[in-house]
């Protein structure tokens, strides 16, 4: 019986085929290691986002007057509300910390590099998004962080020039943070991450259109190529039980490491948190945003620290593939950026008093210089490796490189 509804669809649409050049048959690298299960974890934390947060939508209150009390009689009186509600709240973090490796491993390979330049451009597309659902979403329960904390952020729109302020009033849908915003937000915040998943098969497509990466920087040869059917679905099944277990250990015995506990409080407009902070997520940022002392200068750095991500397929001009594998000094500016980017997020979540300010603006500093400085470091490592690698291993990077040219004019690969 499977067989024959298999094969009615597939006469009128191309089910098989499909799943076939999609999946199971799909060309693969045979020496992909673990760091490139976290494409998979993304979207299987995704999924497991949109499912929470649509059964949590059935019985949460986007109003002003009940949103807390809806929050407690989830957590309280609905069957396994509490379970919905920390599933939902730890899988943002999760989502972030897997979203967050996912781009380390690309940065430490060079994966953005030609032919994958749209790769990465979607990808950074799915991150803007991704943190304008979770800015979005952290007002909904309206706690005291939530409303304090979505009161900073939206003022920092009104250091836009001539339009400051109507775009304030636009976001708030009032002159303060109230029931207009939250309606508002929830709406937008139940939206996104259906955009999102859009976005995915975009990421997707243009993925299998150019082919995955490997460690190596190499392309192997079509016979060096595995089906993804069974070997890597094998793969990032076992990825997926080891991530499990760490993410239900948190669900269940330490769901509030995440949650603020100033936010178990309802939002007051009369009594100001004493120290007012962003999700973890945020705080490498808000970091940079609070090292700048004019607040339209804190707030294009702010949007610059995640736009400038684009232009690494051109600001990196070394021609040895591999990225950090084969290239000594990127290797250490990518630890040295990684320790930065932790070092930011540290002093985001201190108040701003002390050595906080001042370290806040060196790390700054040196967060945007890795950026100017790529391209002059990248081309003169590139001479010094060539001069140095094996001429049989640099035919095999020059052969990548055309064939990552060729692509680019819509020859076939």
């Amino acid at each position: 019986m499977a067989k024959g509804i298999i094969s009615w669809i597939d006469r009128r649409f191309p089910l098989t085929a499909i799943i076939k050049h999609e999946l199971t048959e799909y060309p693969t690298p045979r020496n992909l290691s673990y760091w490139w299960n976290f494409g998979f974890l993304a979207g299987f934390v995704l999924v497991l986002q949109i499912l929470t947060g649509i059964f949590l939508a059935m019985h949460y209150k986007p109003d002003a007057s009940m949103a807390f009390d809806s929050l407690q009689t989830i957590m309280r009186d609905v069957n396994y509300g509490w379970l919905l509600r920390y599933l939902h709240s730890t899988g943002a973090s999760a989502f972030f910390i897997v979203i967050y490796v996912h781009m380390a491993r690309t940065l430490y390979y060079g994966s953005y590099r030609a032919p994958r330049e749209l790769l990465w451009w979607t990808g950074q597309v799915l991150l803007l998004s991704i943190m304008a659902s979770a800015f979005m979403g952290y007002l909904l329960p309206w706690g005291q962080m939530s409303y304090w904390g979505a009161g900073v952020i939206t003022n920092l729109f009104g250091a836009t020039p001539f339009i400051g302020e109507a775009v304030v009033l636009w976001l708030r849908g009032d002159f303060a943070v109230g029931d207009a915003t939250l309606t508002r937000f929830f709406a937008l915040h139940y939206l996104f991450p259906f955009l999102v998943a859009g976005m995915v098969v975009i990421h997707l497509v243009s993925l299998h259109t150019v082919k995955s990466s490997n460690p190596s920087g190499i392309n192997l040869e079509d016979k060096d190529n595995i089906p993804f059917h069974p070997y890597y679905t094998s793969k990032d099944g076992f990825g997926l039980g080891v991530y499990l277990i760490i993410f239900c250990w948190f669900v269940f015995f330490a769901p509030n490491t995440f949650i603020e506990a100033v936010n178990n409080n309802p939002a007051n407009p009369l009594v100001t948190p004493p120290h007012i902070v962003p999700e973890w997520y945020f705080l490498p940022f808000y970091a940079i945003l609070r090292s700048i002392p004019d607040l339209l200068g804190g707030v294009v750095a702010m949007v610059m620290s995640l736009l400038l991500f684009a232009v690494l397929p051109f600001a990196d001009r070394s021609t040895i593939p591999g990225g950090a594998r084969y290239r000594p000094i990127y290797r250490v500016t990518f630890f040295l950026f990684i320790a930065d980017i932790f070092v930011l997020g540290y002093l985001g979540a201190q108040a701003p008093t002390g050595y906080v300010v001042p370290m806040g603006q060196v790390a700054t500093f040196l967060y945007f210089a890795t950026f100017f400085i790529l391209p002059i470091v990248s081309k003169r490592e590139d001479k010094w490796l060539r001069a140095r690698l094996p001429q049989e291993l640099l035919a095999q990077f020059d052969r990548t490189n055309a064939l990552a040219k060729g692509q680019n004019k819509g020859d076939a690969p």
